[in-house]
Formats: C-alpha cells, structure tokens, sequence
C-alpha cells in the first residue's frame, strides 16, 4: 500500500516544510517555514497537494543506505503531486495550471511549494487523481520494470511477495493482464485479504506454516516470484519454482536480501533475473506505460493512508499518546524492515540513536512542532505496518 501526505496552501510569502536536521527516527523531523523557492532556467514551480512517503524516504531519514542523498538540514521527500504554479526562462506558458505528478531530485517534497525541473513532469490525466498519480510514480515504474524484465508469457504461473505492499498490488494487477494465474503472499490476514481482492488466484499469509503447500496445491510449481521479502520466505517460496523458472528480487521487508546462490539456482535450473538500473530515458517510459494502464483502468494503486498537514497544535508529546505499536515506534524509530512490532529485528537497532529531546523548529512559526510530530511520526510508522513492507 501507498502512503501519501494532504498538504494545504496558505499563501504566504515563506512555506510550511518538514525539515531534517540529523538522521534517525521520525522525531528528528520538524515542522518550520523555509524560503519561498522560485523556478529557475528549464523549471516549474509546483503547488504541492500531495507528497509521497515512500520507503526510500523512510530510509534516506533514517541515513540507511538507499537511493537518496541530500546534505543537512534538509527538507526530505522525493515525489510530489499538483498544480503548476509558474515557470522558469525557457519553459512554456503552457505548463502553468496544469496537474503534475514528478521526483524532485531526492528533497525538498515535504513543502507546499517546491522548484522541480520540467523534464521530470508527467502530466496528470483528468479523470485521474492526483494522489493515484503519485502513488504510481516510484512504484508503478518498479513493477512495470519487473514485470518486463520477467518477460512474462499468457498462462505462466506467478508468485507475488508482499502482495499488499506498495509494489506488490501493483505486480498482481500486471501479471494478470499478462495473462498470467498469480498467486499472492502477503503478512497478515487482512493483506491477504487485500491481495485476494485484486484478483489473485489464491493469496496465503506467510506467517502461518504451509504456506508453500497451499501455494503448491492451488497453482502447482511456479514460472516466476516476485521477491519483495528476501530472508527466509524467499528461499522458501525459491523451492516452489519450476525448472526453467525466474526468481526477481525487488525488496527486502524481512531485512536481508535473498541468500539464493548462484549455485542453488543452477542446480534447480532457475535464473535470478537481475534488474539493471534504468536510464532517465527508460525511468520515463516505464513510469508512463504505468499510467497508460492506470488510464485504461487496468492498474490502480492500494493507497493504504492519507494524511492530512492540518489539526489542532497540541503540546502532548506523541509518545505520550496512541496505541503501545505507535509509542513503541516513536521510541526506536521504527524503519521500513520492521512490520512487525512485536519481532522488530534487533540489528536494525544500531541504526536508530535514542532520541533527544523534542526538537524545535528552526526558525519558528509554521505548524506546531508537536502537530508534526504527530503527523510524521504516524506517516513513517504506517509506511511500515501499512505500507511498503508486506
């Protein structure tokens, strides 16, 4: 599932931000006004409605090792939805007013306004929405990616990992239109429930033993997994390929990549396809072809939570309030590998500096500090129980 973030507009001269100051849980981000960005030469100047919380995002806040990079302090957040509001020398007056969903280079989604460059624009069609839109930015490239990279036949026999993750409902949608039976995998038995109700075949929880054998039974042998858990379920679900078959991995929610030697998957006959980083040019094309399909009506992405960037300020710390899984975050810091509360890996701790006390703004005004808190802490915390992990 997809997580996004409302934000409202207010017209001033300075903007609400989110900021960054040191890496570590969510209470290292506060709320603050930054300086108004204006378009440069060959860029656009973007009303936010809508910011991404993506797991990238969660790991560049947590300074884990990932895609992002950004000197602090910072204003994080990669992918924004919304309306054109002006444009630099060198683009056309066209752009203003109309609806966009882009990266914004790897910071600086987590404001009302934000300066991005126009080649990296997708326009949003009209009867689509602008959170959907975002929601198939990172994601809906990813899977279709896969998805091409597994060359998926008519009747071959699917396994899908973490099937009601961000890129996992997405996968199940494509193969599905590839002609493809899909069998669903996913943590929880309302994931399941979730994978189940996108089509899948069968959709089994792989937290419950046999998990394999219920797969097996339903599908027989498989052409193909989507690995988005790596760890144990993947060398579990690696013993359901035919041979002949292709394992892709794409995620790792359990914490640890697949450990499936070249070796092992030799000696089944089944090739680990690897998936190559993609050029600008290819980024672009994937993530079109998904919206083409999202504009067809064939793919839509699981938004698990929106968040609105308004409400009461309120001086109680978040930790002091909530469900126990949520003080619990708010202490160590919850990251994107840690699904589930009760079991959160104890190497990942290391990643995680206690926190200090309640952080402030940088320069004062915007919303309240502890309305942030809330917001954020909340936002990174079900991105993991909700969102990307499984």
């Amino acid at each position: 599932m997809a997580l996004v973030m409302g934000i409202e507009q207010t017209g001033r001269s300075t903007l609400r931000a989110i900021w960054l100051n040191d890496f570590g849980g969510p209470e290292r981000l506060v709320a603050a006004e930054a300086p108004d960005p204006v378009a440069g030469a060959g860029q656009a100047l973007i009303e936010v409605a809508f910011a991404n919380v993506a797991f990238a995002d969660t790991m560049f806040r947590a300074g884990a090792f990932g895609p992002l990079e950004a000197k602090l302090p910072t204003i994080p957040g990669n992918g924004v939805g919304g309306v054109v509001a002006s444009v630099g020398v060198g683009v056309e007056n066209e752009l203003v007013g109309r609806r966009v969903v882009t990266n914004t280079g790897g910071a600086g989604g987590y404001a009302e306004r934000a300066a991005v460059d126009v080649g990296g624009l997708f326009l949003v069609p009209d009867h689509l929405g602008l959170d959907s839109v975002l929601a198939l930015l990172a994601d809906g490239r990813t899977a279709t990616m896969l998805v091409r990279a597994a060359e998926l036949g008519k009747g071959e026999r699917v396994l899908v990992e973490a099937a009601a993750g961000g890129v996992g409902p997405l996968l199940v949608q494509l193969a599905q239109a590839a002609g493809a039976t899909v069998a669903a995998a996913a943590g929880g038995a309302r994931k399941v429930e979730l994978a189940r109700g996108l089509g899948a075949e069968v959709a089994v929880d792989y937290r419950e033993p046999g998990w394999t054998a219920r797969v097996r039974e339903a599908v027989g042998g498989v052409d193909v997994v989507f690995d988005g858990v790596g760890g144990d379920i993947a060398e579990s679900a690696f013993g359901l390929l035919r041979r002949g078959g292709r394992l892709l991995s794409f995620g790792m929610a359990s914490g640890e990549w697949a450990g499936i030697s070249t070796e092992a998957a030799a000696d089944r006959g089944v090739k680990a396809v690897g998936i190559p980083r993609p050029t600008s040019e290819e980024t672009r094309v994937f993530t079109e072809s998904a919206m083409a399909e999202a504009t067809a009506g064939r793919l839509r992405p699981v938004i698990g939570q929106r968040f609105p960037w308004s409400g009461q300020p309120t001086r109680t710390p978040p930790s002091r309030r909530g469900p126990p899984w949520a003080r619990r975050c708010w202490r160590y810091g919850c990251g994107p590998s840690e699904v589930d509360v009760g079991r959160i890996p104890a190497r990942t701790w290391s990643a995680w500096p206690a926190p200090p006390e309640p952080a402030r703004p940088l320069d004062g005004g915007g919303i309240s500090t502890s309305l942030a808190h809330n917001l954020v802490a909340m936002a990174f915390v079900l991105t993991s129980l909700a969102g990307d992990s499984r």
